[in-house]
């Protein structure tokens, strides 16, 4: 029997990125997958800010291209890229622009997923991350102590069995361990099946100069979706579930291309099953559900099925981590699901009040309020017993300029300086708790804390803020205040103004929100 902490069940984007976000904070775990690599078809696309913050977090920051400031995915009606291009089609009707590049130190990246992945594997495995793959899942069972899973190389037939304290049940939409743990989903539902050709054509690539990816082919007989994967690979989605022999598929290619003489070749075909579906809960024992297990959302120019999948593994993995070295009592890890679950329902309503998919539900999510895009990715709000003062009358995403430090929402980005160093705030979180303040006699009152893995920041001493900047504008509090991140980056609690006694509040706002062992 092989013993490790975590065993994390699927190997695809969101199980490759626990295992690296758990590798990084010493968290010992196996990833288990069918297949031996990615695959052949890239799939997703577009990363978001948030997802690069949490890729510079653990050290990935340059080894993830990312985009030209201000790049957005645009789409267009056309008649085919060599013919009539004629409106283009925006993602959220009425919404302005609101990507000026100041609310993130990222700006999210344009890689497609196969490229994506052996970066993610690769950094997991030398932080010692352990791999089976080309392995299936037999079984699984939880008791009080842990998860033992019995799984069987594909390949030779031999079977194994692993031990772990903890599960990630990464396996999916069609998830057999959620099935198996009897939990539900609910949403719209079934969508539909439809096919797709991916193909090499990088003579069209000349097509993506005008800044348009997105293509929605309309011709009589013929609708098409078309995009590009920007390294020469095309992928065309057939508005069907109708199988096409090779001829069929090239000549869709051309029509798509608008050429009868375009110089591609094809590599593979694909089918998707498209759905709205929500788990009515993302753990059970020690087992948790992440990535399209937890939540089934169709592609959107949002991104949100894969960024929220990363998202996921992201709150889960220091809550592991602290439950694992004994710092947290094993409550922590049901914030997990009081968390992340709002948030699946969230994109979920987002999603279907759009125009892309409002039509499959009949708008009737019509009076939905439309976010956007930096209010989803940026400043979605967080509720649970981790959170102190993130009450049920405020929204559930609002601009993070609007937040100024809120509980429950990602501590803002600025430009700050250390010494000779000039970096952002959000590279002060994710190790430990942060407290940040201005006024000296939090220093005293940290000096007195349990808490081992405090990290205190004093502006103006260890951290200069530029000068135009205020606590008041940015994080709530006034000079005598002070802030608590947690190591995820999220505010766990402020407080704005000096208390009589900051050692006692401080205390007991830590004991609260980190819900140490004693």
């Amino acid at each position: 029997m092989q013993h490790t902490q975590v065993i994390i069940i699927g190997g695809s984007l969101v199980g490759l990125s626990a295992s690296l976000f758990l590798s990084s904070r010493g968290v010992a775990n196996i990833v288990v997958d069918k297949h031996h690599g990615s695959s052949p078809h890239p799939r997703a696309m577009g990363f978001t800010e948030r997802t690069l913050e949490y890729f510079r977090a653990v050290g990935l920051g340059d080894a993830v291209p990312q985009v030209a400031p201000g790049t957005r995915l645009r789409r267009a009606r056309v008649e085919s890229l060599a013919g009539t291009w004629h409106d283009e089609t925006p993602w959220t009707p009425g919404q302005p622009d609101e990507r000026r590049g100041e609310v993130s130190p990222c700006t999210g990246a344009a890689i497609p997923q196969d490229k994506l992945e052996p970066i993610l594997r690769d950094t997991a495995r030398e932080r010692g991350a352990l791999f089976r793959l080309g392995c299936e899942m037999l079984s699984f069972v939880q008791d009080q102590d842990g998860v033992t899973v019995v799984v069987r190389d594909r390949d030779t037939g031999q079977e194994e069995t692993l031990r772990g304290a903890y599960l990630i049940a990464a396996d999916g939409a069609d998830s057999g361990i959620r099935e198996a743990l009897g939990i539900r989903r609910q949403g719209v539902g079934y969508l539909r099946t439809l096919r797709s050709v991916l193909f090499r054509c990088a003579e069209a690539d000349r097509y993506l100069e005008r800044g348009i990816q997105q293509f929605e082919i309309n011709q009589d007989g013929f609708h098409a979706f078309l995009t590009t994967y920007g390294d020469g690979r095309w992928v065309l989605m057939f508005d069907d579930d109708r199988e096409r022999d090779t001829a069929e598929l090239e000549a869709s290619v051309r029509r798509a291309l608008g050429s009868d003489d375009a110089d591609f070749s094809i590599i593979t075909t694909g089918r998707w099953v498209m759905a709205g579906l929500i788990a009515e809960r993302y753990s059970e024992g020690r087992i948790f559900l992440a990535g399209d297990a937890a939540h089934q959302l169709p592609p959107t120019r949002g991104g949100f099925g894969a960024n929220t999948g990363i998202d996921d593994a992201y709150n889960l993995a220091w809550k592991l981590d602290r439950v694992l070295r004994g710092a947290s009592s094993p409550r922590l890890l049901e914030t997990y699901s009081a968390e992340r679950q709002p948030i699946g329902w969230l994109r979920h309503q987002q999603t279907f009040a759009r125009p892309d998919y409002a039509r499959w539900t009949d708008h009737a999510l019509k009076d939905e309020t439309i976010l956007g895009d930096e209010a989803m990715e940026l400043g979605q709000l967080l509720r649970s017993e981790a959170i102190i003062g993130a009450g049920p009358e405020l929204p559930p995403a609002a601009h993070p300029d609007a937040w100024q430090g809120q509980p429950g929402t990602r501590a803002p980005h600025i430009w700050i300086t250390q010494g000779e160093r000039t970096l952002s705030t959000l590279d002060l979180f994710g190790k430990g708790w942060v407290l940040l303040f201005e006024d000296e006699r939090w220093s005293a009152a940290c000096a007195v804390m349990p808490e081992a893995d405090i990290i205190t920041v004093r502006i103006g001493e260890d951290i200069v803020f530029p000068g135009h900047v205020t606590l008041a504008s940015c994080f709530g509090i006034d000079a005598t205040g002070a802030t608590l991140i947690r190591p995820d980056g999220i505010v766990a609690w402020r407080s704005p103004g000096m208390p009589s006694d900051p050692a006692a509040a401080l205390t007991l706002a830590l004991h609260d929100v980190a819900m140490p062992m004693n």
